[in-house]
């Protein structure tokens, strides 16, 4: 019962930190994806730039 108790308070502390690493990613404007831009699909989604297609 106490082991249970601790698991889940570290795996909880685990998605906390996971959690607030994204927020501030997203807040500082980086991008979520971890790859560059150039060249992506989905480049309009994140930035909200519209790409043209040729």
């Amino acid at each position: 019962m106490v082991a249970t108790i601790i698991l889940s308070g570290i795996i909880l502390g685990f998605m906390a930190l996971v959690i607030t690493k994204q927020v501030k990613k997203v807040r500082s404007g980086e991008s979520g994806c971890g790859c560059g831009c150039s060249g992506c699909s989905s480049a309009s989604a994140c930035h909200g730039t519209k790409v043209q297609k040729k």
